[in-house]
């Protein structure tokens, strides 16, 4: 029986909280050298991150009885229903959003064109003129990066020995120092002009994760989950420095692996093991359902009524705690139905995901 890393689970929650709590701040403070959260963004590097350990972990053993396809259609299966939910409540969220001043009011026509092609995460037109490749659902820009990473790691990610690993994780990771360096910040990739940008902070983090698993250094501390839930918290909430992008480059290349071989190599139980399971089973629903509704939000505060800052942060946290119930009922009520109906369908046996590796039930 496999192992099972509880504590990364609960981190995964805890950076999709973080990432929450940014982006409710972002509608109304967009300089981030302000921001309350100034670093927020960089939780989606730190499930890159988490993403290509925990698909080393639970697919590296299993490609004698695994082929291309059927890791293939488990990913899809893990990931998708959620993608699709995400999309149609981003399209209903475009059409009925109360506060729109009309700047996203197109027609039926073009946005059921808009939402069908967003259903494949395939880049589509823009509905807001903010130059998103995903503008139903913004984070699923990650989501695409993630896909593209499953692609790497079974045609070759899955073949390469550690050196070459080794030189991937190098040259990558030149490659997003130069780029955050450069910009400053490595707080993009979202866009279509930005997109190659996407790929650069994922493929450093993605196959670092990877090496990180085959190299199997994780480091024991006592009190993990806390220890590193606190340490990710305070890396993303440093104010911004002189040399930015540096310091973002490093929170990726060397801050973020050492929290994830802390928290593999870290020991739970009790009710805390309770809370990493809680906060691992809705970080992927919180992460790519909330922010459809965050659009609103914006255009609220933005919007003709001007709210209070008073208004803004009763507003802000209520919508908090909806977020988690949504990721909390939605999880239940169709992620994990449908998922299990679509494996009963579509995987053999042999290829079913066992209970030991929930750890795979990653995201971006």
């Amino acid at each position: 029986m496999k192992p099972h890393f509880p504590i990364l689970d609960g981190l995964r929650g805890t950076a999709a909280l973080v990432v929450v709590i940014f982006h409710l701040f972002e509608a109304k403070i967009i300089d981030y050298s302000i921001h309350p959260v100034h670093h927020g963004y960089l939780a989606v590097d730190f499930f890159f991150l988490l993403s290509g350990f925990v698909v080393g972990y639970a697919y590296d053993d299993r490609w004698g009885r695994m082929t291309v396809k059927d890791f293939f259609k488990i990913r899809l299966i893990r990931l998708h229903p959620l993608v699709i939910l995400s999309v149609v409540i981003g399209a209903l969220g475009v059409w009925l959003n109360p506060y729109s001043d009309g700047f996203d009011k197109i027609g039926m026509i073009k946005l059921i064109g808009i939402m069908l092609l967003s259903l494949t995460l395939i880049p589509s037109p823009d509905v807001r003129g903010w130059g998103e490749t995903h503008s139903l659902n913004g984070p699923c820009w990650s989501l695409l990066q993630e896909y593209i990473a499953n692609i790497l790691y079974a045609l070759i990610g899955r073949r390469l020995n550690k050196v070459g690993l080794w030189i991937v994780v190098i040259i990558s990771g030149a490659v997003l120092t130069a780029v955050a360096t450069s910009r400053g910040d490595v707080a993009t990739g979202w866009g279509f002009d930005n997109f190659w940008i996407g790929v650069v902070r994922m493929m450093f983090p993605f196959f670092a994760g990877l090496l990180l698993f085959r190299m199997g250094k994780l480091i024991k501390i006592k009190h993990a989950y806390i220890v590193c839930s606190v340490l990710l918290v305070v890396l993303m909430c440093l104010p911004y420095f002189k040399f930015n992008g540096l310091y973002e480059a490093a929170c990726i290349i060397i801050a973020f692996p050492i929290i994830v071989a802390a928290g593999a190599g870290g020991q739970i139980d009790g009710k805390w093991a309770k809370l990493c399971k809680f906060s691992g089973d809705i970080s992927y629903p919180i992460y790519i359902l909330h922010y459809p509704f965050i659009y609103i939000y914006i255009s609220w505060v933005n919007g003709a009524q001007k709210p209070s800052l008073e208004q803004m942060v009763y507003v802000g946290i209520a919508l908090f705690a909806f977020f988690i119930l949504l990721a909390y009922v939605a999880l239940k009520l169709y992620d994990e139905p449908v998922r299990n109906w679509l494996k009963q369908k579509f995987l053999s046996n042999s290829t079913q995901t066992s209970p030991q590796l929930t750890l795979e039930e990653t995201h971006s």
